[in-house]
Protein backbone atom coordinates (compact mmCIF):
# COMPACT_ATOMS: atom_id res chain seq x y z
CA UNK A 1 0.00 0.00 0.00
CA UNK A 2 1.37 3.39 -1.14
CA UNK A 3 1.33 5.38 2.03
CA UNK A 4 3.18 8.79 1.06
CA UNK A 5 1.77 12.06 0.73
CA UNK A 6 -0.89 11.36 3.12
CA UNK A 7 -1.50 12.46 6.53
CA UNK A 8 -2.67 10.40 10.08
CA UNK A 9 -4.97 12.32 12.17
CA UNK A 10 -4.41 11.30 15.50
CA UNK A 11 -6.03 11.96 19.12
CA UNK A 12 -3.55 13.18 21.34
CA UNK A 13 -4.41 13.21 25.21
CA UNK A 14 -3.01 16.14 26.77
CA UNK A 15 -2.30 15.75 30.25
CA UNK A 16 -3.65 13.81 33.09
CA UNK A 17 -7.50 14.35 34.02
CA UNK A 18 -9.02 15.01 37.41
CA UNK A 19 -12.82 14.96 37.76
CA UNK A 20 -14.99 14.08 34.63
CA UNK A 21 -12.90 14.05 31.43
CA UNK A 22 -13.32 17.02 28.79
CA UNK A 23 -12.82 17.43 25.39
CA UNK A 24 -9.56 20.04 26.17
CA UNK A 25 -8.09 17.23 27.79
CA UNK A 26 -7.73 15.95 24.12
CA UNK A 27 -6.02 17.18 21.26
CA UNK A 28 -6.62 16.60 17.23
CA UNK A 29 -3.66 16.83 15.06
CA UNK A 30 -2.34 15.67 11.65
CA UNK A 31 0.96 13.79 11.54
CA UNK A 32 3.06 12.32 8.62
CA UNK A 33 2.76 9.11 7.62
CA UNK A 34 6.67 8.99 7.12
CA UNK A 35 7.15 7.61 10.33
CA UNK A 36 4.52 4.66 9.64
CA UNK A 37 7.16 2.34 7.78
CA UNK A 38 7.57 -0.84 9.18
CA UNK A 39 11.08 -2.01 10.04
CA UNK A 40 12.42 -4.75 7.94
CA UNK A 41 13.23 -6.84 10.51
CA UNK A 42 10.12 -6.51 12.47
CA UNK A 43 7.42 -8.71 13.13
CA UNK A 44 4.91 -5.65 13.56
CA UNK A 45 1.70 -5.03 10.65
CA UNK A 46 0.60 -1.61 9.94
CA UNK A 47 -3.53 -1.42 10.63
CA UNK A 48 -5.82 0.86 9.29
CA UNK A 49 -8.00 1.67 11.80
CA UNK A 50 -11.89 1.26 10.89
CA UNK A 51 -13.92 1.62 14.26
CA UNK A 52 -13.07 2.69 18.00
CA UNK A 53 -14.40 1.54 21.17
CA UNK A 54 -15.25 4.24 23.71
CA UNK A 55 -15.37 2.28 26.76
CA UNK A 56 -15.10 3.02 30.37
CA UNK A 57 -11.88 1.42 31.87
CA UNK A 58 -10.04 4.09 29.77
CA UNK A 59 -10.78 6.93 31.99
CA UNK A 60 -8.57 4.55 34.51
CA UNK A 61 -5.69 4.61 32.33
CA UNK A 62 -6.08 8.97 32.07
CA UNK A 63 -5.03 9.17 35.72
CA UNK A 64 -1.72 9.56 37.04
CA UNK A 65 -0.90 6.15 38.19
CA UNK A 66 1.44 7.39 40.69
CA UNK A 67 -0.79 9.32 42.33
CA UNK A 68 -3.92 7.35 41.86
CA UNK A 69 -2.81 3.57 41.69
CA UNK A 70 -6.05 2.00 41.37
CA UNK A 71 -6.18 2.32 37.56
CA UNK A 72 -6.58 -1.61 36.26
CA UNK A 73 -3.51 -0.82 33.44
CA UNK A 74 -0.95 1.63 32.91
CA UNK A 75 -1.99 5.16 32.54
CA UNK A 76 -1.60 6.93 29.25
CA UNK A 77 1.59 9.44 28.55
CA UNK A 78 0.81 12.70 28.31
CA UNK A 79 1.45 13.77 24.50
CA UNK A 80 0.60 10.20 23.26
CA UNK A 81 -1.68 8.89 20.71
CA UNK A 82 -5.01 7.99 22.97
CA UNK A 83 -5.28 4.13 23.22
CA UNK A 84 -8.18 1.85 23.17
CA UNK A 85 -9.59 -1.40 21.43
CA UNK A 86 -10.71 -0.89 17.65
CA UNK A 87 -11.62 -2.90 14.95
CA UNK A 88 -8.78 -2.62 11.95
CA UNK A 89 -7.78 -3.81 8.73
CA UNK A 90 -3.95 -5.08 8.11
CA UNK A 91 -2.53 -2.84 5.08
CA UNK A 92 1.08 -4.23 5.60
CA UNK A 93 2.34 -7.42 7.34
CA UNK A 94 5.86 -8.46 8.19
CA UNK A 95 4.01 -11.08 10.95
CA UNK A 96 3.37 -15.01 9.52
CA UNK A 97 0.17 -15.23 10.97
CA UNK A 98 -1.33 -11.49 9.36
CA UNK A 99 -1.62 -10.90 5.55
CA UNK A 100 -2.90 -7.76 4.09
CA UNK A 101 -6.32 -7.82 3.83
CA UNK A 102 -7.05 -9.70 7.44
CA UNK A 103 -9.43 -7.71 9.90
CA UNK A 104 -8.36 -7.83 13.68
CA UNK A 105 -9.81 -6.58 16.62
CA UNK A 106 -7.77 -5.31 19.83
CA UNK A 107 -6.28 -2.83 21.35
CA UNK A 108 -5.12 -0.07 19.03
CA UNK A 109 -4.25 3.94 18.79
CA UNK A 110 -6.76 6.93 18.27
CA UNK A 111 -5.25 7.30 14.71
CA UNK A 112 -6.16 6.38 11.20
CA UNK A 113 -2.95 4.42 11.08
CA UNK A 114 -1.42 2.40 13.37
CA UNK A 115 1.83 0.33 13.55
CA UNK A 116 1.67 -2.70 15.88
CA UNK A 117 5.10 -4.04 17.10
CA UNK A 118 3.82 -6.96 18.96
CA UNK A 119 0.67 -8.49 16.90
CA UNK A 120 0.03 -11.19 18.99
CA UNK A 121 -2.14 -9.18 21.23
CA UNK A 122 -4.58 -8.77 18.49
CA UNK A 123 -7.25 -11.06 17.94
CA UNK A 124 -7.99 -12.11 13.63
CA UNK A 125 -11.87 -11.71 12.89
CA UNK A 126 -12.78 -14.93 11.30
CA UNK A 127 -16.88 -14.23 10.94
CA UNK A 128 -16.98 -11.35 8.52
CA UNK A 129 -20.30 -11.72 7.48
CA UNK A 130 -22.05 -10.02 10.48
CA UNK A 131 -20.98 -5.99 11.32
CA UNK A 132 -17.36 -5.48 11.75
CA UNK A 133 -18.49 -3.23 14.49
CA UNK A 134 -19.73 -5.90 16.33
CA UNK A 135 -16.19 -6.62 17.50
CA UNK A 136 -16.50 -4.14 19.77
CA UNK A 137 -19.28 -5.06 21.94
CA UNK A 138 -21.40 -7.74 21.33
CA UNK A 139 -18.52 -10.07 20.08
CA UNK A 140 -16.11 -8.34 21.89
CA UNK A 141 -14.49 -7.12 25.38
CA UNK A 142 -18.50 -6.05 26.25
CA UNK A 143 -19.89 -8.93 24.92
CA UNK A 144 -16.85 -10.95 27.20
CA UNK A 145 -17.53 -9.42 30.13
CA UNK A 146 -21.32 -10.10 29.83
CA UNK A 147 -20.76 -13.45 29.23
CA UNK A 148 -18.19 -14.27 31.76
CA UNK A 149 -20.11 -11.81 34.57
CA UNK A 150 -22.97 -13.71 34.50
CA UNK A 151 -23.41 -16.93 32.89
CA UNK A 152 -20.39 -18.09 34.23
CA UNK A 153 -19.46 -16.29 37.81
CA UNK A 154 -22.84 -16.00 38.83
CA UNK A 155 -24.40 -19.25 37.54
CA UNK A 156 -28.02 -18.03 37.24
CA UNK A 157 -30.96 -20.74 37.61
CA UNK A 158 -34.09 -20.33 35.70
CA UNK A 159 -37.06 -18.53 38.12
CA UNK A 160 -33.60 -16.57 39.92
CA UNK A 161 -34.37 -12.45 40.21
CA UNK A 162 -32.11 -10.62 38.46
CA UNK A 163 -30.88 -7.03 38.69
CA UNK A 164 -28.60 -5.13 36.41
CA UNK A 165 -27.19 -1.36 36.60
CA UNK A 166 -26.46 0.33 33.15
CA UNK A 167 -29.27 -1.84 31.57
CA UNK A 168 -28.88 -0.48 28.05
CA UNK A 169 -25.25 -0.17 28.23
CA UNK A 170 -22.58 -1.78 26.12
CA UNK A 171 -22.46 -4.60 28.72
CA UNK A 172 -25.97 -4.16 30.41
CA UNK A 173 -28.25 -4.99 27.25
CA UNK A 174 -26.82 -8.34 26.93
CA UNK A 175 -26.73 -9.47 30.25
CA UNK A 176 -30.28 -8.69 30.41
CA UNK A 177 -30.56 -10.60 27.00
CA UNK A 178 -28.99 -13.35 28.69
CA UNK A 179 -30.90 -13.81 32.07
CA UNK A 180 -34.30 -14.27 30.39
CA UNK A 181 -32.48 -16.91 27.60
CA UNK A 182 -32.01 -18.36 31.26
CA UNK A 183 -35.68 -17.89 32.19
CA UNK A 184 -34.43 -15.22 35.08
CA UNK A 185 -36.84 -12.31 35.99
CA UNK A 186 -34.72 -9.42 35.19
CA UNK A 187 -34.87 -5.53 35.94
CA UNK A 188 -32.46 -2.61 35.15
CA UNK A 189 -32.19 1.13 35.68
CA UNK A 190 -30.82 3.07 33.03
CA UNK A 191 -30.75 6.94 32.68
CA UNK A 192 -33.36 8.36 30.31
CA UNK A 193 -36.98 7.11 29.24
CA UNK A 194 -35.51 6.98 25.44
CA UNK A 195 -32.96 4.21 27.32
CA UNK A 196 -36.66 2.67 29.14
CA UNK A 197 -38.21 2.04 26.49
CA UNK A 198 -35.04 0.65 24.64
CA UNK A 199 -34.34 -1.84 27.30
CA UNK A 200 -37.99 -3.16 27.63
CA UNK A 201 -38.61 -3.30 23.89
CA UNK A 202 -35.59 -4.66 22.42
CA UNK A 203 -33.82 -6.64 25.57
CA UNK A 204 -37.12 -7.74 26.82
CA UNK A 205 -36.51 -6.91 30.67
CA UNK A 206 -39.30 -7.40 32.45
CA UNK A 207 -39.08 -4.03 34.12
CA UNK A 208 -36.98 -0.90 33.91
CA UNK A 209 -36.88 2.39 35.83
CA UNK A 210 -34.86 6.01 35.46
CA UNK A 211 -32.52 5.97 38.33
CA UNK A 212 -32.54 9.46 37.83
CA UNK A 213 -35.73 10.43 38.00
CA UNK A 214 -36.96 7.78 40.38
CA UNK A 215 -36.49 6.54 44.11
CA UNK A 216 -34.09 3.90 44.08
CA UNK A 217 -35.11 1.71 47.47
CA UNK A 218 -38.79 2.17 46.36
CA UNK A 219 -38.36 0.84 43.02
CA UNK A 220 -36.33 -2.35 44.65
CA UNK A 221 -38.68 -2.63 47.11
CA UNK A 222 -41.61 -2.74 44.18
CA UNK A 223 -39.91 -4.90 41.57
CA UNK A 224 -38.12 -7.41 43.96
CA UNK A 225 -40.68 -7.82 47.15
CA UNK A 226 -38.68 -11.37 47.97
CA UNK A 227 -34.81 -9.84 47.12
CA UNK A 228 -32.16 -9.98 44.55
CA UNK A 229 -30.54 -13.73 43.58
CA UNK A 230 -28.53 -12.01 40.89
CA UNK A 231 -26.98 -8.39 41.07
CA UNK A 232 -24.94 -7.40 37.99
CA UNK A 233 -23.11 -4.15 38.89
CA UNK A 234 -21.86 -1.64 36.77
CA UNK A 235 -22.04 1.43 38.36
CA UNK A 236 -20.78 1.12 42.58
CA UNK A 237 -21.05 3.37 44.97
CA UNK A 238 -24.76 4.36 46.38
CA UNK A 239 -26.42 2.34 43.98
CA UNK A 240 -23.98 -0.52 45.33
CA UNK A 241 -25.05 -0.04 49.01
CA UNK A 242 -28.98 0.44 48.42
CA UNK A 243 -28.56 -3.03 46.85
CA UNK A 244 -27.33 -4.49 49.21
CA UNK A 245 -29.93 -4.29 51.59
CA UNK A 246 -32.19 -6.30 49.06
CA UNK A 247 -29.98 -9.14 48.13
CA UNK A 248 -31.73 -12.26 49.42
CA UNK A 249 -29.69 -14.57 51.64
CA UNK A 250 -26.78 -16.94 49.34
CA UNK A 251 -27.11 -13.78 46.93
CA UNK A 252 -24.05 -13.24 43.87
CA UNK A 253 -22.74 -9.46 42.62
CA UNK A 254 -20.92 -9.71 39.64
CA UNK A 255 -18.32 -6.67 39.91
CA UNK A 256 -18.27 -5.72 36.29
CA UNK A 257 -17.82 -1.76 36.71
CA UNK A 258 -18.11 0.92 39.33
CA UNK A 259 -18.43 3.84 36.46
CA UNK A 260 -20.60 6.15 39.17
CA UNK A 261 -16.86 6.27 41.01
CA UNK A 262 -14.18 7.04 37.95
CA UNK A 263 -14.44 10.95 38.12
CA UNK A 264 -14.15 10.79 41.57
CA UNK A 265 -11.27 12.80 43.55
CA UNK A 266 -12.80 10.38 46.84
CA UNK A 267 -14.69 7.02 45.97
CA UNK A 268 -18.19 6.74 47.95
CA UNK A 269 -18.48 4.88 50.89
CA UNK A 270 -20.47 1.80 51.24
CA UNK A 271 -22.42 1.29 54.62
CA UNK A 272 -24.05 -2.00 54.10
CA UNK A 273 -20.96 -3.91 54.22
CA UNK A 274 -22.20 -6.10 56.91
CA UNK A 275 -24.82 -7.99 54.79
CA UNK A 276 -22.26 -9.89 52.91
CA UNK A 277 -21.74 -11.35 56.45
CA UNK A 278 -25.59 -11.73 57.48
CA UNK A 279 -26.50 -12.85 54.12
CA UNK A 280 -23.35 -14.78 52.89
CA UNK A 281 -23.22 -13.20 49.87
CA UNK A 282 -20.73 -14.18 46.94
CA UNK A 283 -18.78 -10.88 45.35
CA UNK A 284 -16.76 -11.46 42.22
CA UNK A 285 -14.51 -8.90 40.40
CA UNK A 286 -12.80 -9.93 37.46
CA UNK A 287 -11.62 -8.89 33.74
CA UNK A 288 -12.23 -9.82 30.73
CA UNK A 289 -8.55 -10.50 30.04
CA UNK A 290 -8.41 -13.25 32.17
CA UNK A 291 -10.49 -15.02 30.66
CA UNK A 292 -8.93 -14.83 27.00
CA UNK A 293 -9.27 -18.41 26.45
CA UNK A 294 -13.32 -18.50 26.39
CA UNK A 295 -13.10 -15.56 23.64
CA UNK A 296 -13.33 -18.15 20.25
CA UNK A 297 -16.08 -20.37 22.86
CA UNK A 298 -18.15 -17.57 23.39
CA UNK A 299 -17.60 -15.72 20.00
CA UNK A 300 -19.29 -18.30 18.30
CA UNK A 301 -22.00 -18.97 20.92
CA UNK A 302 -22.80 -15.02 20.16
CA UNK A 303 -22.07 -15.18 16.60
CA UNK A 304 -25.06 -18.11 16.28
CA UNK A 305 -27.01 -16.15 18.37
CA UNK A 306 -27.43 -13.06 16.29
CA UNK A 307 -28.24 -14.93 12.96
CA UNK A 308 -30.61 -17.16 14.81
CA UNK A 309 -31.93 -13.52 15.87
CA UNK A 310 -31.74 -14.52 19.43
CA UNK A 311 -29.78 -11.59 20.45
CA UNK A 312 -29.93 -8.01 19.49
CA UNK A 313 -27.88 -4.97 19.76
CA UNK A 314 -27.55 -1.54 19.74
CA UNK A 315 -24.84 1.00 18.86
CA UNK A 316 -24.63 4.43 18.95
CA UNK A 317 -22.05 5.15 16.29
CA UNK A 318 -20.10 8.74 16.05
CA UNK A 319 -18.46 9.49 12.41
CA UNK A 320 -14.99 10.55 11.94
CA UNK A 321 -12.56 11.05 14.48
CA UNK A 322 -13.37 14.71 14.58
CA UNK A 323 -16.64 13.63 16.82
CA UNK A 324 -14.00 11.07 18.64
CA UNK A 325 -13.86 12.94 22.13
CA UNK A 326 -17.08 14.54 22.51
CA UNK A 327 -18.18 10.49 21.87
CA UNK A 328 -16.04 9.06 24.69
CA UNK A 329 -16.83 12.26 26.93
CA UNK A 330 -20.31 11.63 26.25
CA UNK A 331 -20.72 8.30 28.02
CA UNK A 332 -19.58 9.73 31.06
CA UNK A 333 -22.76 11.51 31.63
CA UNK A 334 -24.73 9.25 29.26
CA UNK A 335 -25.35 10.85 26.51
CA UNK A 336 -24.95 7.37 24.31
CA UNK A 337 -27.65 4.90 23.61
CA UNK A 338 -26.17 1.24 23.15
CA UNK A 339 -22.19 0.86 22.80
CA UNK A 340 -20.80 3.96 21.89
CA UNK A 341 -18.46 4.06 19.00
CA UNK A 342 -16.45 5.56 16.58
CA UNK A 343 -16.76 4.95 12.81
CA UNK A 344 -13.01 6.08 10.70
CA UNK A 345 -13.89 3.69 7.43
CA UNK A 346 -15.97 1.07 6.64
CA UNK A 347 -13.55 -0.81 5.12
Amino acid sequence: MEMTGTNNTQVIFRNYVKGYPKETDFELIKSSLTSLILPPESTAVLLKNLYLACDPYMRHRMSNQISNPGTLINSYTPGSVLVGYGVAKVVQSKHPDFQEGDFVWGLTGWEEYTIIHNPSSLNKIKNIDVPLSYYLGVLGIAGIAAYIGFVHLCSPKAGETVYVSTASGGVGQLVGQFAKMMGCYVVGSVSTEEKVDLAKTNFGYDHVFNYKEEDWGEDLKRYFPQGIDIYFDNVGGQMLDEVLGHMRPHGKIAACGMISQYNLDEPEGVKEMFSIITKRLEIKGYVETDFKHMYQEYIELAVRYLKEGKLVYVEDVAEGLENACSALVGIFYGRNVGKQLVRLADK
